[in-house]
């Protein structure tokens, strides 16, 4: 079974690579509907895999000026107390349980309904955003809404491990609309390496990773992300991205529904 879990970390850093889109939008789901891995420990092997794949991205964004550190500062007083309660309040649900992988299947589901329409509504939300970018009250309760927005990506992300791609990237467009969108992408991955990492290493204390699952699906995903970012220039993302977010929409109303 260790092959097949390669070739799906291959299959999804090449989509990584290709949309930009985080892993954990289709590694989570992959693991729980495909190979019957309690959702706790697909959550929890996922977000280290998030944290590992996402840190060499925040290198190169850094050394290029890419990341914004005030925005990711906000973020992350927000979302890393955020996590750490969430973290807390799992540690005292009973492992492996119906009801964990309920709370957890539900949790993704929505998760994913929400990245899928943050991928197919950015532009519109951008546009409307740029049209208020002025408005007093949108500038003077940014700051507030930042950390709010964090603390919100803390609990989501920790919980079903989604959110801190696309979503994160979604809203932080609405917030910044005049900063350059390689700064948002930019700071958007940063702040996803420490909530990752807190987020990932809770649930390995809690007893919800496998690191034997980890090797396997980095041992895929590292030269799929490295090949998909070669090719993403050569496919429209016109065409990518419908086809993702269609993807996201029936995965997360399966989870749901199940």
């Amino acid at each position: 079974m260790d092959w097949m879990y390669t070739l799906s970390g291959f299959a999804v850093g090449a989509i990584v690579g290709l949309t930009g889109v985080g892993g954990g939008s289709l590694m989570t789901p992959l693991l729980v509907l495909l190979f019957g891995i309690h959702p706790a420990t697909a959550v929890g092997t996922d977000l280290l895999y998030a944290a590992i794949t996402k840190a060499g991205g925040t290198v190169v964004h850094t050394r290029k000026g890419h990341v914004d550190w005030r925005i990711t500062r906000l973020l992350a007083s927000g979302s890393m107390p955020a996590a750490l309660l969430t973290i807390w309040a799992l540690s005292f649900l009973p492992k492996q349980s119906a009801s964990v992988s309920q709370i957890i299947s539900v949790s993704l589901g929505v998760a994913l309904l929400l990245t899928a329409a943050a991928i197919i509504f950015r532009n519109q939300l951008q546009q409307q955003a740029l049209a208020q970018a002025d408005d007093v009250a949108h500038t003077r309760l940014r700051r507030a809404i930042t950390v709010a927005f964090g603390a919100l990506l803390g609990v989501l992300v920790t919980i079903s491990s989604v959110g801190a791609g696309a979503l994160g990237a979604a809203v932080l467009f609405y917030l910044y609309p005049r900063l350059p969108a390689i700064r948002i992408i930019g700071s958007d991955v940063a702040h996803a390496v420490p909530l990752t990492l807190l987020a990932g290493l809770g649930h390995w204390l809690i007893g919800s990773v496998d690191w034997s699952l980890l090797g396997s699906l980095l041992l895929g995903s590292l030269p799929g992300i490295w090949l998909g970012s070669h090719a993403s220039a050569k496919v429209p993302d016109r065409i990518l991205r419908p086809i993702l977010a269609g993807m996201l929409v029936l995965i997360g109303s399966k989870l749901i529904a199940q």
